[in-house]
């Protein structure tokens, strides 16, 4: 997916990067790019709009990450075994909010698993064999709150 390729580009990592070596690039893109370093007023916008990008890439490929993933583990588990509530799809990107209001973005889903995910009776069910477990995902957004 373009966008976590161009995440990776403008932090210098790769698919292998640690998350404390995802970190450390972060760290010191933010010391380079920091507006408080510039006093030229151009500079130091470009500066701003240079970290505002780089604090993105950041938390995004923090959001993907397997450590991240792994450490978040048994909340996915308890969100992806309620229902689906609505979902939308996108440029590959398939986007499902849950029962609970939980909501999670699926990276690089196909367009013929998509169909196969919007044309089948128990979609959740479908969903959980083939797409939870096997495309790349993030957390948009937690449950709504309760009364």
């Amino acid at each position: 997916m373009k966008k976590i390729s161009d995440s990776r580009k403008l932090l210098g990592a790769t698919s292998t990067t640690t998350l404390k070596e995802l970190n450390t690039l972060y760290k010191g893109l933010m010391k380079q790019h920091h507006p408080d370093r510039f006093q030229d007023e151009q500079l130091k916008q470009e500066a701003e709009v240079t970290s505002q990008h780089v604090i993105e890439c950041y938390k995004f490929l923090e959001s993907i990450h397997p450590e991240t993933h792994a450490a978040n583990a048994a909340e996915f588990e308890k969100t992806v075994a309620s229902n689906i509530g609505n979902w939308h799809y996108q440029h590959m990107t398939l986007h499902i909010t849950f029962g609970d209001g939980s909501a999670y973005e699926f990276y690089s889903v196909d367009p013929k698993t998509y169909n196969k995910f919007v044309n089948t009776d128990g979609n959740t069910r479908f969903a959980r064999r083939h797409i939870f477990g096997s495309f790349t995902h993030r957390k948009v957004s937690g449950p709504k709150a309760t009364e």
